[in-house]
């Protein structure tokens, strides 16, 4: 999920009073088993919870299903993403809950042990349609509790005339690749080659990359032991450190100086999301895209990057089912999500849908659907927010003060262990 989402400790104090006050499972596995779901004729109301401009999008979007299902209205209440969070919280423990929500990929572990969720119906939704990470950040304890809806993952954008004029490659392939790019764009006259975050928050999103082409695992097969003190985790933290000793990447970067500076020259290359194509065609100006090249993210052992976007989930104590999860299944079809993509510029997260209309004929959207084939999830487990923020702390510490990768991970790996998965 792109926007910032931090757990509050009412929140979790909020979650925790579901888990007792409800009689709710505190492990999904109990209660992991999908009833089946009659979407033949369906009818009544289906509430809908729905964050940002995808809020202020459905209600309208949703007349086509309606259109088909002229028995059903759907109810789409617009949510602030600051706000979104705790709502549901609060919406599970009192179990007043809407029939269907947008649920952030990395909310999913903790509204999913907390029995808030209902199991997504296997023979409703076929797993295989979506890009396997985005799948993956529906999975809890084995079981999926939700859709994909929109994904979002992360690319690098690199000055071509820059990278040209230094005689390096505008699309790295390797490690050893991006830091030759790197470092020939700051000596073509870049004040910096690439910039990457060094600990602030969010940050983890930027390095996990980095780990996973490395080969690292965040934890074992089952989800139950944390593995940030592998070698391949060090490896990987040594070498995102080597671009701030090096001098290659900025330890601080003003707030709002990413696109001007870019525009201008003055960064050479940054990895981000697709919602960067708006932005830097407002800040450089019409043409401007066209100097600048989108290059899938170099791999190490192998490639991957981050991925992100939001889920649709049913609750466990929705009042009318089988209609939320026909107008989930109605929403996941690939023609749908070519016309969601045209009216809000969302992702897809069936693949088959990057076939269809306008996403089927654009090169640049193309790199993204690219790099979602290898673009992985954090676990999805409740405590994942707390982790993240260790990673963050532990990740400045490595990129502004040096501290010694290995001495980062095992920080990283004892906090981890102290927190708990929570499952």
């Amino acid at each position: 999920m792109r926007r910032s989402t931090r757990v509050s400790v009412a929140a979790l104090a909020v979650t925790a009073f579901a888990l007792t006050a409800c009689g709710r499972s505190d492990t999904p596995e109990e209660d992991a088993t999908a009833e089946a779901v009659a979407t033949g004729d369906v009818s009544g109301t289906v509430t809908v919870w729905a964050m940002g401009t995808e809020g202020e999008a459905l209600g309208d979007f949703a007349a086509a299903f309606t259109e088909e299902n002229p028995d059903v209205t759907i109810d789409v209440t617009a949510i602030p993403w600051d706000a979104a969070h705790d709502k549901i919280a609060t919406a599970i423990a009192a179990d007043e809950v809407p029939d269907v929500s947008m649920i952030g990929t990395t909310w999913m572990g903790e509204f999913a042990t907390s029995g808030g969720l209902d199991p997504t119906p296997p023979d409703l939704i076929d797993e295989s349609s979506f890009f396997p990470g985005a799948w993956g950040s529906t999975e809890v304890g084995g079981t999926s509790y939700a859709v994909p809806w929109y994904v979002e993952t992360r690319v690098l954008y690199v000055d071509t005339a820059l990278a040209e004029q230094a005689g390096v490659s505008p699309t790295p392939a390797t490690w050893e690749d991006l830091m030759a790019t790197s470092k020939g764009m700051q000596s073509a006259g870049a004040q910096w080659g690439i910039t990457l975050q060094a600990g602030q928050t969010g940050a983890w999103q930027t390095f996990l990359p980095f780990a996973w082409q490395a080969g690292a695992e965040i934890m074992n097969e089952e989800q139950t032991e944390f593995t940030f003190d592998s070698p391949e985790f060090v490896k990987a933290l040594a070498y995102y450190q080597s671009f701030f000793t090096d001098g290659v990447a900025p330890k601080e970067l003003p707030e709002g100086t990413l696109e001007p500076d870019f525009v201008a020259g003055k960064i050479g290359a940054f990895q981000s999301g697709p919602w960067h194509i708006g932005i830097l065609d407002d800040t450089g100006g019409e043409g401007f895209l066209d100097s600048v090249t989108l290059a899938p993210l170099p791999a190490d052992e192998t490639q991957a990057s981050f991925i992100g976007g939001s889920n649709l989930a049913v609750f466990t104590s929705s009042e009318n089912r089988d209609a939320a999860w026909k107008f989930v299944q109605w929403l996941s079809q690939p023609e749908i999500q070519a016309q969601w993509y045209a009216i809000t510029s969302d992702l897809p997260a069936v693949q088959s849908a990057w076939d269809e209309g306008d996403l089927a004929d654009d090169t640049t959207l193309a790199v993204f659907g690219e790099q979602m084939a290898t673009a992985q999830a954090p676990p999805s487990i409740p405590t994942w927010e707390q982790i993240a923020n260790v990673i963050d702390t532990e990740l400045e510490k490595v990129c502004k003060s040096g501290m010694d990768p290995q001495e980062a991970a095992t920080a990283i790996q004892q906090q981890a262990e102290a927190i708990g998965t929570g499952l």
